[in-house]
C-alpha cells in the first residue's frame, strides 16, 4: 500500500502488515494495559493487626464493661490494623514481544484508515522556541492532542514542546502504545516510517 506525504506529489510505499493490518481491540486493550501496569510502583503497603505498634494485652476486662474486647491493635480501632493489608506486589503482566508489535501495526494501521495518521517528508524547528512549532502545527490541522514522531527528535524540537501540555514529541525508539492511543492525530517524518516498517516487519 501507499501513504500519502502531506505537501508533496509522491507517495510512500509501505508494507500492509504494518499499516493495513486489521483492527484488534482486545489485543490492544491488552498492550496498553500491560503498558500501564508496568509503570505502578506497587509500593502501597499497610500494617495488619500483628505489625502495628502497641500492646496487645487484654484493654480492660471481660465483663461489666459493655462490649467485649481484646486488644486495641484490632481493625475496629483508631491506631488499629488493617483487615486485609495491602503489601507490596508487581502489577506487571506477561506480553511477548510479538503481541507488543502486532498491537502497535494495529493501531498504526487503524489511525490511517481514519485519516489521522500524517505524513511527511521532514519535520524540524529552526530553533527551541514554542512559538515557531505552534505556528508549523496549526497550519497542519492536527487537533488538540497532536503526537510527533521522527526518526530521532532533535534538541530544539523537544524543547519547543516541552511547554505545549498537549503535544507530545516521540522518536521511534520511544514510541509506546498509551501515547499512539491517546493522540488526535500523528504527525510522522518518511524516515521515521521506514524505520518503523523494518522494527515492526
Amino acid at each position: 500500500m501507499e501513504l500519502t506525504i502531506t505537501g508533496s506529489a509522491n507517495k510512500l510505499s509501505v508494507s500492509d502488515e504494518v499499516f493495513g493490518r486489521d483492527f484488534s481491540e482486545d489485543l490492544v486493550h491488552q498492550v496498553v494495559v500491560a503498558f500501564r501496569n508496568a509503570g505502578r510502583a506497587g509500593t502501597k503497603a499497610q500494617k495488619t493487626r500483628s505489625e502495628v505498634s502497641g500492646t496487645t494485652k487484654k484493654s480492660k476486662k471481660q465483663k461489666g464493661g459493655g462490649a467485649r474486647h481484646g486488644a486495641l491493635t484490632a481493625p475496629i480501632f483508631v491506631g488499629g490494623g488493617v483487615t486485609f493489608a495491602a503489601k507490596p506486589r508487581s502489577f506487571a503482566q506477561k506480553v511477548n514481544r510479538k503481541q507488543y508489535r502486532a498491537a502497535i501495526s494495529s493501531i498504526l494501521s487503524e489511525l490511517n484508515r481514519q485519516g489521522r495518521l500524517k505524513v511527511v517528508d521532514a519535520f524540524e524547528v529552526d530553533s527551541a522556541k514554542t512559538k515557531g512549532l505552534v505556528e508549523k502545527l496549526s497550519s497542519l490541522e492536527l487537533g488538540n492532542r497532536p503526537l510527533i514522531v521522527t526518526e530521532e527528535a532533535s534538541e530544539n524540537l523537544f524543547l519547543s514542546a516541552r511547554n505545549l501540555p498537549y503535544v507530545q514529541v516521540r522518536d521511534v525508539q520511544g514510541l509506546d502504545p498509551v501515547t499512539l492511543v491517546g493522540a488526535d492525530s500523528v504527525l510522522i517524518t518518511a524516515d521515521a516510517v521506514k524505520k518503523i516498517e523494518e522494527w515492526l516487519a
